[in-house]
């Protein structure tokens, strides 16, 4: 896979990409991951990439022209671009951009994006983006939660993690993947390691009989209850299927 990041922050992404998953993922050959400044673009001699709402308001909006002269140089010029509907998920390029009005990023996207050949993320800042940036140059908007950001860098960055560590082959155990949270509409489990005995604090005996049938029996019951309990709209979705 390829990751294309436009930013006007590109030193925020060093740390995380340098470090841990990413690191290893991108040592290993499985992603290429590329920052981009996004000021490269700018045909304003000072490199801005924002300017004044047209009808008055307060702050500023990014500009269309570095994004759209960004995506020509990484993408191509097909704008606006038709989705050939028999190709192959991993030569597919998707334009994305983060913002608050996109849809909410859950665990089925991330796998969705992690059997793409190409994503590019558009970080927004300022008071917003001109509109023809949704309307003409990206496939989707993505946002991670209910709530405003100073910048786009930290959603990124979250689906980046996200979408990576589904990749064949970043993570040691695939069945670390099945077994997680969000994975089969539930919760995880409880997990405990020794000592068995903390404090007073005793693990599950359950966990300590070698039966396996019984133990994963009661690892489904956990995390139904911990759905139900801590997230009854997951719950609620898992009934609806049903």
């Amino acid at each position: 896979m390829k990751i294309d990041i436009l930013t006007i922050f590109p030193e925020m992404f060093i740390p995380i990409l340098r470090t841990s998953m990413l690191k290893i993922a991108q040592e290993k050959g499985l992603v290429k991951i590329q920052v981009h400044n996004l000021r490269k673009w700018s045909k304003d001699k000072h490199k801005k990439v924002d300017d004044r709402p047209f009808g008055g308001g307060p702050g500023m909006v990014m500009k269309i022209e570095p994004i759209y002269f960004a995506l020509i140089d990484i993408v191509g010029n097909h704008f606006p671009r038709s989705k050939d509907a028999s190709s192959e998920n991993n030569q597919r390029t998707e334009i994305i951009l983060l913002s608050p009005q996109g849809e909410k990023f859950t665990q089925l996207t991330a796998k969705r994006l992690s059997h793409y050949g190409h994503l590019v993320l558009i970080c927004g800042h300022y008071e917003g983006i001109d509109e023809r940036v949704r309307l003409y140059l990206v496939d989707e908007e993505i946002s991670i939660g209910d709530y405003i950001l100073t910048c786009g860098e930290l959603p990124a960055m979250v689906v980046i993690d996200a979408v990576v560590r589904l990749i064949p082959g970043v993570l040691g155990s695939l069945d670390s993947l099945q077994e997680e949270s969000f994975s089969s509409g539930l919760l995880e489990y409880p997990q405990f390691t020794r000592p068995a005995d903390f404090q007073g604090w005793k693990v599950p005996s359950i966990l300590l009989s070698g039966d396996h049938k019984k133990i994963e029996e009661w690892r489904r019951e956990e995390a139904v209850k911990l759905t139900r309990e801590k997230r009854p709209d997951l719950w609620k979705k898992m009934k609806r299927k049903k």
